[in-house]
């Protein structure tokens, strides 16, 4: 039986939907004057040479070709050139890093092996600390507004709870993604895709610069290189990130009517999984008619994390409908003593292993980390000898364990505890106000699980007998 809560009050927050209306899409004309003058001399020259090759051709085919041709010369003449920063991966890490490094003013290659818009398994929502990373003027493309959550315990007891503030808003990630390329370019990053980087080379000692190596032998040469190239990093593999917290996530987006997506518009589900760890979601995009149905829980067990999708469809009532796309990833998440640096090298987001353990949240931390490391990666970039490159990369470094380490540190305390005792955790946010109140000030952005462990003495007696 379905119960629905009482409506709750929470403080006031600045809405996301604020940022989604009539923000200015276009850079300053201090940026703007600043992208018109070009990455080089030598792209210059490349693109004038291929437009005479074009202008030798005669339309059709050969018109393709010579469009090729210039784009393949553009191409080789921005990797064949030194930056002050090159970024690998342009994901929300990658894109905020890129973006960071550009608004100070320094020469920023930002790669992709993948062509954007790209779809990326991925719940879609931003809560208030992704909000409050994201550039100033960026117009978030939202599909949903969310101020309810239905709350399940493997399909049973199940609860509603609303809140007259929207607790975070819904994104279609190939969408969201690509704006936030859009804006590092607009803040005058450069973007190379179709482009897969195998490693780094870095000599060591006082060397001025990095190499990143490409796929087919090529080589990119920076000042200062950030990885942000995903859970399955190579970047993160010569820095030498480690996990010790692996999960496997299976989602599928699935179209229906107009009167199912009315029905789910503005509310999210969440169902506490028969797995140790797991949970499984719902999201509503509302704009695009689909639902986002997915299920996590720890890597070891892929039959059963498929069956309990499976299972969590069912019960949906959503398996008569067909999915558009079905995916699945691994997530992975840092050890405490994990890496973030090597030499001249930074890694941010999932090549750094950075998300939030019990939800496994990721873009926040994506974004929160991917502009630090940006900000940071142009003082390496600056950094004179081994010594002061060191030092830049070692404030990096306190910078993430400062922040988003304290609350990771909160997060995996409150794995172990759901992992044990997950009934515990759906009576409180589904029955006792304060519980749910906690849960949503924390999705928009007014606090976190470190803060609420650290002032409340009824977070940490939770989290206690849970893990008992």
């Amino acid at each position: 039986m379905t119960d629905t809560g009482s409506t709750q009050d929470l403080d006031p927050v600045e809405p996301v939907a604020a940022l989604a209306d009539d923000a200015g899409d276009g850079a300053s004309d201090e940026t703007a004057d600043a992208a018109s003058d070009g990455p080089s001399d030598a792209v210059s020259a490349a693109r004038a040479s291929a437009d005479a090759e074009a202008d030798v051709d005669a339309g059709g085919d050969a018109g393709v070709d010579a469009d090729a041709a210039a784009e393949d010369a553009e191409r080789a003449a921005l990797l064949d050139e030194v930056w002050d920063v090159v970024v690998v991966g342009a994901g929300p890490a990658g894109s905020s890093a890129a973006y960071a490094a550009a608004t100070r003013g320094r020469r920023v290659l930002l790669l992709d092996k993948a062509e954007h818009p790209r779809y990326k398994t991925c719940g879609g929502g931003i809560i208030g600390p992704s909000r409050d990373s994201l550039p100033a003027d960026f117009k978030l493309p939202l599909q949903d507004r969310i101020s309810a959550v239905t709350f399940a315990l493997n399909g049973k007891w199940t609860r509603t709870r609303r809140s007259k503030r929207m607790l975070f808003g819904v994104v279609n990630r190939d969408e969201f993604d690509l704006r936030l390329v859009q804006a590092a370019e607009q803040a005058g990053a450069v973007l190379v895709t179709g482009v897969t980087a195998t490693g780094v080379e870095q000599a060591g000692g006082d060397s001025r610069t990095v190499f990143v190596t490409l796929a087919g032998g090529g080589r990119v040469e920076a000042r200062a290189v950030v990885g942000a190239d995903g859970s399955a990093s190579r970047i993160g593999r010569h820095v030498g990130v480690s996990f010790d917290q692996i999960d496997l996530g299976l989602e599928a987006e699935i179209p229906v009517p107009e009167t199912v997506s009315r029905a789910w518009a503005g509310r999210i589900h969440l169902d506490w999984g028969p797995l140790p760890g797991s949970y499984g979601w719902v999201f509503p995009k509302t704009d695009s008619g689909t639902l986002t149905v997915g299920v996590i829980s720890a890597r070891g067990d892929g039959e059963k994390t498929k069956q309990y999708l499976a299972d969590y469809i069912r019960r949906l009532g959503l398996s008569g409908f067909t999915p558009l796309v079905e995916s699945g990833h691994l997530t992975r998440c840092r050890a405490e003593d994990s890496p973030l640096s090597r030499g001249r090298v930074l890694v941010a987001g999932d090549a750094a292993g950075l998300l939030e353990p019990w939800t496994r949240e990721g873009i926040s931390y994506a974004l929160r980390s991917g502009r630090l490391a940006g900000e940071w990666a142009v003082q390496v970039a600056e950094a004179n000898g081994a010594a002061d490159v060191r030092r830049q990369a070692l404030n990096y470094s306190f910078a993430i364990k400062a922040g988003l380490g304290v609350e990771m540190r909160a997060g995996k305390i409150m794995l172990a505890s759901f992992e044990k005792r997950p009934h515990m955790f759906h009576a409180a946010v589904s029955l006792i106000t304060p519980a749910w109140r906690a849960f949503a000030r924390t999705t928009q952005g007014h606090t976190t699980f470190a803060q609420l462990m650290r002032d409340h003495r009824a977070a940490r007696k939770l989290a206690s007998i849970a893990g008992r």
